[in-house]
């Protein structure tokens, strides 16, 4: 970047989701920061408040195995240093877990159920690709022999033996972890305000751009739905999927994901696996399902389908949820599991994930061919969760040092998408 990294820095990162929030966590704890001479303020368009998207929705995966890999090597040291500075284990969730491929059947719940098949209305099945950072009966029986020949560990006892084919590991131990992504965007948003970052609700609705350099930006206030020009040296647009409405050139488009939270039963353990599931429907021959289950502290179990390509809303506010969909993964998940089917679904949520349509990505870097000043951070896919971290220490060592210095982020640069 040719911005000056010495003059005052006035910052607006537009996005109030995982990647803003640690972007402003990470700014604020930068060597050179100083609330004297940077300022850094965070628009969410949102009037909830940060990570209502995606963000707030996901499954909460941290992976060694994720993509790209040069922005997970940063990453996931940077969860686990988080975790550790602070107590991330009981601010949001933080813990290592395992991680699975399960492959079976599902149990006939009711003769005259329709299992569907977890997608939602108004679009076609999309996959969400979170694995391709990797290389009959309905009783609950418990035969250890049988258990050993399936491969399932003896602690994950909260899927039916007598439905499971096959169980294999997907990474070794100390190489999946989770957080709760709802709770960690907004600790890191409280943690960047302890040091004087703003959040402001609002929309961005235009970026000021004068003589090829940023300027600032335009919005709307969520509360008096005034508009107003904040004046910026730098703006980070990590808008995920509603990225491109604030520049048309970028390649971003969205899908829809749905998702559960279960709480079972105060009585059953269950064990932390994070599982992929090749579920046989009964009745349906030749037709498979494929919901993902991750086991959450505190007694939650988060279960989500298949992604589809409908409409993105204007506002994350709008986003709708198709009640259909999240029965489908409701049945799907209780027929392979007695715990999940004695439980209470808590939320169906839907959310959208912001994809590189040129494929790749994210995006990630100065667009300085558009704007000095001008900083992109968007299309993590279903790996934002998981890469943040490593997005938001580059993207402050760009701004506060002129340059990304803990990865060689080239592939992702600005200049190989717009």
């Amino acid at each position: 970047m040719n911005v000056s990294t010495n003059t005052h820095k006035d910052i607006l990162i537009i996005g109030g989701g995982i990647i803003g929030c640690s972007t402003a966590y990470q700014l604020t704890r930068h060597p050179s920061f100083s609330s004297a001479t940077t300022t850094i303020k965070v628009i969410e368009a949102s009037k909830h408040g940060p990570a209502q998207g995606a963000s707030g929705k996901a499954g909460g995966l941290v992976a060694k195995w994720a993509y790209p890999k040069e922005l997970v090597a940063v990453s996931f040291a940077e969860h686990v240093k988080l975790a550790q500075e602070h107590n991330g284990q009981d601010r949001w969730g933080w813990r290592f877990v395992r991680c699975g491929s399960w492959e079976g059947k599902g149990a006939v719940l009711d003769e005259d159920e329709e299992f569907g098949d977890g997608l939602g209305a108004g679009g076609q099945r999309k996959s969400l690709e979170k694995t391709l950072g990797l290389g009959e009966g309905t009783g609950h029986k418990n035969d250890p022999a049988s258990r050993k020949r399936k491969g399932l560990p003896d602690d994950l006892l909260w899927v039916d033996e007598s439905l499971t084919h096959t169980y294999s590991p997907m990474a070794g131990d100390g190489d999946t972890a989770q957080v709760h992504p709802l709770l960690f965007t907004n600790s890191m948003m409280e943690l960047a305000a302890e040091k004087g970052a703003q959040l402001i609700s609002g929309r961005a609705i235009k970026l000021n751009i004068s003589d090829g350099v940023v300027s600032g930006v335009d919005i709307i206030h969520n509360d008096s739905g005034k508009c107003e020009t904040l004046r910026a040296t730098h703006v980070i647009l990590a808008a995920g999927a509603w990225s491109s409405s604030l520049l048309e050139s970028l390649p971003i488009s969205s899908t829809r994901a749905h998702s559960i939270t279960i709480h079972p039963q105060p009585s059953v353990d269950i064990a932390p696996y994070v599982l992929f599931t090749e579920i046989s429907l009964p009745g349906r021959r030749g037709l498979t399902v494929s919901p993902e289950i991750y086991a959450r502290p505190g007694n939650e179990v988060y279960a989500c389908g298949p992604g589809d390509d409908s409409f993105l809303p204007k506002n994350v506010d709008d986003v709708t949820i198709d009640e259909a969909a999240c029965e489908s993964i409701w049945k799907h998940v209780c027929g392979i599991s007695p715990e999940l089917r004695a439980g209470t679904v808590n939320k169906r949520q839907a959310c959208f994930l912001p994809i590189v349509e040129t494929g790749g990505g994210p995006i990630v870097g100065a667009a300085s061919n558009i704007a000095q000043g001008l900083i992109i951070a968007t299309g993590h896919t279903c790996w934002g969760i998981c890469n943040a971290p490593g997005t938001a220490k580059a993207l402050s060592e760009l701004v506060m040092d002129g340059k990304i210095q803990c990865a060689n982020l080239q592939r992702l640069n600005p200049s190989n998408y717009l």
